[in-house]
């Protein structure tokens, strides 16, 4: 019985408009690392981010690691609050139906890779926040968890207090993918930017979403 859903949120939830991965870190990261003492190249980040490398892969030069990725957070909700004033961020519009699993019952949390303060932002921003019963971010004590790392989905597991078959993971990633997979928890792609292999289900958008839930509760019932 499908008891609880677990969502990502960027790109499943909320997207921002114009977004390109190299200039953020041009633009609004550079100069946060620069202010640690150290300088890195784009391609070594994002093997950090996609877990190529440890994300504790800095320490090699001289800077710890936590305050690395605390620096990047900070980075992140300075460009988001700024993506925010300029009406960049959107959520898509099918966000409303949020409200369709709560009153179905089912206990609700969103997971992210960013920062809790990332994740909470534009959950508020959305009024989104209202409909989760858990929300988390990246933890700084175990920054090699996050996705495709099952650790943040299993972390959801056990605050909602589901087993791994009671819960469904939603997201639009293939680390989304991997990170169910590797709880033992089925996942659904959202299809918002076209389909990956390797999900137990696939939905064109949210009200899809609905409608797969509660066909997957009737068969159960």
């Amino acid at each position: 019985m499908i008891k609880a859903l677990i969502f990502d949120v960027d790109e499943t939830l909320v997207y921002y408009e114009g977004y390109d991965g190299r200039e953020w870190f041009e633009k609004w990261a550079k100069r946060e690392i620069e202010n640690l003492g150290v300088s890195i190249y784009f391609e070594t980040y994002k093997k950090m981010v996609k877990g190529k490398l440890p994300r504790s892969w800095v320490e090699n030069l001289g800077v710890n690691h936590v305050e690395f990725w605390k620096a990047i957070d900070r980075a992140n909700l300075k460009y988001r609050k700024w993506a925010a004033e300029q009406g960049l961020i959107k959520a898509f519009l099918d966000v409303d139906v949020l409200k369709s699993f709560k009153e179905m019952g089912l206990k609700m949390a969103a997971v992210s890779n960013a920062s809790q303060d990332c994740a909470e932002f534009v959950l508020k921003l959305f009024d989104l926040k209202k409909y989760f019963d858990v929300v988390l971010g990246k933890d700084y004590k175990y920054l090699d968890g996050a996705k495709p790392n099952p650790y943040l989905i299993k972390k959801s597991l056990k605050a909602l207090e589901v087993s791994p078959k009671e819960a469904l993971v939603v997201g639009d990633s293939l680390s989304d993918i991997l990170a169910a997979h590797r709880a033992r928890t089925k996942v659904v792609q959202v299809m918002r930017f076209g389909k990956i292999e390797g999900a137990d289900y696939y939905v064109e958008n949210l009200n899809e979403l609905v409608q797969l839930v509660r066909s997957l509760i009737d068969k159960d019932l």
